[in-house]
């Protein structure tokens, strides 16, 4: 803003010398004077401020998410994140928390229907969590690639064999001792609100203070094991380089379920749709908005039984997408077994550096056709 001084303008009088010879002539020689104009003020002279120049940020040089590359808390580091199985029917929204997750993997469950596993670096600000639905055994397979307490409401017979053959910290709300009748009676419980208007199935959540609360009289391994690394590095802009234009990228996975994601330049990020609408987190009412958006083809069969169960093969290399910074490029993801994590590169072989904060994971069958434009 400029600052202005103002001078005061000075007055000159004005001398005039009449000589008059009568009263007659005085009248008429006043009348015959012609005014002298008044000095005009000086400009007021306009003072360039002084430019102070922006300070040079300090770069962060604190503790980061490993599942996001933000900031976080020192003592969150090292702690074993946490994977809720999150429901994903039409009848069942709006899903709880899930804006808040680092990472959401989206998979088919039976049929055509998806369910996603929502993972928490740290959950204690989130608020409720849910609804929670059961366990597949590719659910649990990326749990263990993250070092992962899991948390579920039930699960398949095959889920069951393999939490105990693989040792899984899994958490049930459905056959196992953590599910309460009432908010905070235990780590989950069913809503009264999701119960009477959405169904029983529907009903069970947590909450980010009650995990936080719970966990601490738990006493299993809370800290990552010796020697696990997550393997993903990020950078403040993670615009894959000579990508395609992804504006828009649609990604279905099957006749019931088809993922939509479109860029938003103001935020940088890709705000998510389902179901023809903005996919929102109930306890906001904000849409889900993410900065990486990755795609993962493989081979996806129906088990054959009665209920229509997938399964879902997650082990080995296979190809895919990255979208960041509205552009798109092909990819190659590696797992080389179930308690790895996954890796992505580019054609070339050169790991993908994702941009800072979360990521949203669609695995899909490859028969799948994913576009963007």
């Amino acid at each position: 803003m400029s600052c202005k001084r103002i001078l005061s303008p000075v007055c000159a009088a004005l001398a005039l010398t009449l000589c008059l010879s009568g009263c007659g002539d005085s009248q008429e020689a006043a009348a015959s004077v012609t005014p002298q104009p008044l000095p005009t003020a000086s400009a007021a002279p306009t003072l360039s401020p002084t430019a102070t120049p922006d300070p040079t940020p300090t770069p962060y040089d604190g503790p980061e998410n490993p599942l996001t590359g933000m900031p976080i808390d020192g003592d969150a580091v090292n702690k074993r994140p946490v994977a809720i199985m999150l429901n994903n029917l039409k009848q069942a929204l709006p899903q709880l928390g899930q804006s808040e997750a680092d990472i959401i993997y989206e998979c088919l469950a039976e049929g055509g229907i998806t369910r996603m596993l929502g993972v928490y670096q740290d959950p204690s600000d989130v608020g409720a969590i849910g609804s929670i639905r059961s366990a597949r055994p590719y659910y649990l397979e990326l749990a263990l690639g993250h070092d992962a307490i899991f948390i579920h409401a039930g699960g398949s017979e095959d889920a069951y064999a393999d939490i105990r053959a693989w040792g899984v910290t899994a958490l049930d709300g459905v056959n196992g001792p953590y599910c309460g009748s009432s908010p905070g009676s235990n780590l989950m419980w069913r809503d009264a609100d999701r119960r009477r208007n959405l169904g029983y199935e529907h009903s069970v959540i947590t909450t980010g203070e009650t995990i936080e609360e719970k966990f601490a009289t738990y006493s299993f391994r809370q800290e990552h094991k010796d020697g696990y690394t997550y393997p993903i590095t990020f950078a403040d802009d993670g615009t894959p380089e000579n990508g395609s234009t992804a504006n828009t990228i649609t990604v279905p996975f099957s006749n019931y379920k088809t993922g939509v994601f479109t860029y938003d330049a103001d935020s940088g990020t890709y705000l998510v749709e389902e179901y023809g609408a903005p996919y929102v987190d109930g306890n906001t009412g904000d849409q889900v908005a993410v900065t990486n958006v990755l795609v993962v083809q493989t081979s996806c069969w129906n088990t054959g039984d009665s209920y229509g169960h997938m399964e879902v093969d997650l082990t080995g290399t296979g190809s895919g997408y990255y979208a960041c910074g509205g552009q798109i490029i092909p990819i190659r993801w590696s797992k080389p077994d179930r308690n790895s994590p996954f890796t992505y590169t580019d054609e070339n072989g050169q790991p993908i550096v994702l941009g800072r904060g979360s990521s949203y994971v669609n695995i899909i069958p490859k028969s799948e056709q994913v576009t963007a434009e």
